[in-house]
């Protein structure tokens, strides 16, 4: 039995993992590594086989939360760790599964390739109204930083989303639903939804929840997204870092440095071009906990964070401890 949570589907799909294995799975449309497989390899094909199935029950799981998550060909692939020139897929065309393909390469020609048909994009009923496929290709100008800008915010989103109907916050879950589907109408672009998905559910968290609340439901949700990889360049004793690191390759900020003159327990860090909209006077906050929770053991966590508008844009500044308790978990107030 796999599990039904993402973070069950995703302990699955880990310890199918080998760090020796010949295979791993990309998506057939556009060559990404689709989430949570990315970076994983597998020691055989039925191996393989068996972590794509599971990386669409993954996808699956996300689409409860956002029905306009794109539908990925997930296929498997083969290198060859010699100089072997590449050979044909083998025929075994009653062993495949919703279209997986095996292709066998060479190192050399790893990255060369021959993409199958995407999948046929599902439509879906959310709340009665029609959900909209993401299935379209994205234009030549699109890159892999900005698909992977949407993967990290629809597995945000959907963590959150599941710790709070875990957690019995029946009114913020609603108010996240009415306003996705508010947005789903309104907004054409995938990429411009899943961040104001993101700042719809700061505001949501803000407005419904008690700090405490907040706290507890961003440690839940940070227990339900992928772990972080031991390959990580960030050393996972400098959680600040290995965050903004992430949120940076994810176009969440364009760019960031931390004040080396920081005291213990606490951080400043400088922060460009943030992809979600401060409105009416608040900075959602949200996505930047979330990965520092994500990094960082309960007890030692920055439980307070506090952002000014600066020249060069954000400067954010965090503590782990607070008289007041937990503060700009979700949403905090921009100082002047």
């Amino acid at each position: 039995m796999i599990g039904t949570t993402l973070l069950e589907i995703s302990d699955h799909i880990e310890s199918l993992a080998s760090d020796t294995g010949e295979y791993s799975l990309v998506c057939a449309r556009y060559g990404d590594r689709p989430v949570p497989a990315a970076g994983l390899r597998f020691e055989s094909r039925a191996v393989a086989r068996a972590a794509a199935r599971a990386t669409e029950q993954y996808r699956d799981a996300l689409r409860r939360y956002d029905p306009r998550l794109p539908y990925y060909d997930v296929i498997v692939r083969q290198e060859f760790l010699d100089d072997h020139s590449a050979t044909e897929p083998e025929a075994d065309a009653g062993d495949r599964d919703k279209a997986h393909d095996v292709r066998r390469f060479s190192a050399a020609e790893a990255t060369d390739w021959t993409l199958s048909d995407p999948a046929v994009a599902a439509v879906e009923e959310a709340g009665g109204r029609d959900g909209r496929d993401g299935s379209e290709a994205p234009s030549d100008g699109d890159d892999d930083r900005g698909r992977d800008r949407v993967e990290f915010c629809h597995e945000a989103a959907a963590a959150v989303f599941e710790a709070l109907s875990a957690g019995g916050h029946d009114d913020a879950e609603s108010a996240v639903m009415d306003a996705y589907f508010d947005l789903a109408e309104r907004v054409g672009d995938p990429d411009d939804l899943c961040l104001c998905l993101l700042e719809a559910m700061a505001e949501a968290l803000h407005r419904r929840l008690t700090p405490d609340e907040q706290a507890s439901v961003l440690s839940a949700a940070a227990a339900g997204v992928s772990p972080v990889s031991p390959d990580t360049p960030v050393p996972t004793d400098d959680p600040v870092s290995g965050a903004f690191d992430r949120l940076a390759g994810a176009g969440v900020v364009d760019g960031y440095s931390c004040d080396p003159d920081s005291a213990a327990g606490s951080a400043t860090v400088l922060v460009s071009e943030y992809a979600l909209t401060a409105r009416d006077g608040r900075f959602p906050t949200l996505p930047l906990v979330l990965e520092l929770y994500r990094r960082t053991e309960p007890g030692r966590r920055h439980e307070a964070v506090r952002i000014d508008s600066v020249d060069e844009g954000w400067r954010v500044s965090l503590s782990t401890g607070s008289s007041d308790g937990p503060v700009g978990l979700a949403s905090a107030a921009i100082r002047s």
